[in-house]
């Protein structure tokens, strides 16, 4: 009875290097909190924080890193935090900024990339702290799991089509608003690469 009770915690400590390895180098969990990334993650359509599985091992590996790719770092301003934004620009692109960043224009040195939130009036970003070193990236979102409703991978932002004399709905209007806003992203990058190496 008594190695009944002592066993069944040495089996979960067993067990926990092999857990704590797997969420340190290949897929690790995150509850999404804040506005900074809406309508992508958290919109006020849900009164659910997101639930979200992001990558590790390919940052680690040394896969590319994409423009509009949504990545968690360490916080430039604060190491102690992790925070999730997009990647928007990479090494050798000129970035056309927003407020408060000093400069009308930076371009984006190697070893660094340029990250915004979706939501430019809840953010801090590169617009404040300027470009990231690729050190601070921690991992890629991959895929939502919470709320149910919303469960599935990203879908990249495209012009939504509508067959002739169907009425558009909410899902049509969500669509365009998130290709508009992509659009606008892309219009302030001169484009000298779409993807940046993480080795």
């Amino acid at each position: 009875m008594a190695w009944a009770l002592i066993s069944r915690p040495l089996r979960w400590i067993y067990w926990l290097p092999l857990g704590l390895g797997f969420t340190q180098y290949f897929y690790t969990l995150k509850t999404i909190r804040g506005r900074s990334m809406q309508p992508t993650l958290n919109p006020d359509t849900s009164s659910w924080d997101d639930i979200v599985v992001f990558d590790r091992y390919s940052m680690n590996s040394g896969e590319p890193i994409r423009k509009g790719d949504i990545v968690a770092l360490r916080d430039p301003l604060d190491s102690r935090k992790m925070i999730v934004k997009r990647i928007v620009a990479v090494a050798g692109d000129a970035v056309k900024t927003l407020p408060p960043y000093p400069d009308a224009e930076v371009f984006v040195p190697e070893g660094h990339v340029w990250v915004e939130g979706d939501e430019p009036f809840r953010t801090l970003d590169s617009n404040k702290f300027g470009p990231v070193p690729l050190a601070l990236l921690d991992s890629k979102l991959m895929y939502i799991v919470w709320p149910l409703d919303r469960i599935g991978p990203l879908r990249p932002p495209i012009s939504p089509v509508s067959k002739r004399g169907a009425s558009r709905d909410f899902r049509w209007y969500s669509d365009m608003a998130a290709f508009e806003r992509e659009q606008r992203r892309q219009s302030r990058v001169t484009t000298r690469s779409t993807t940046t190496s993480h080795s």
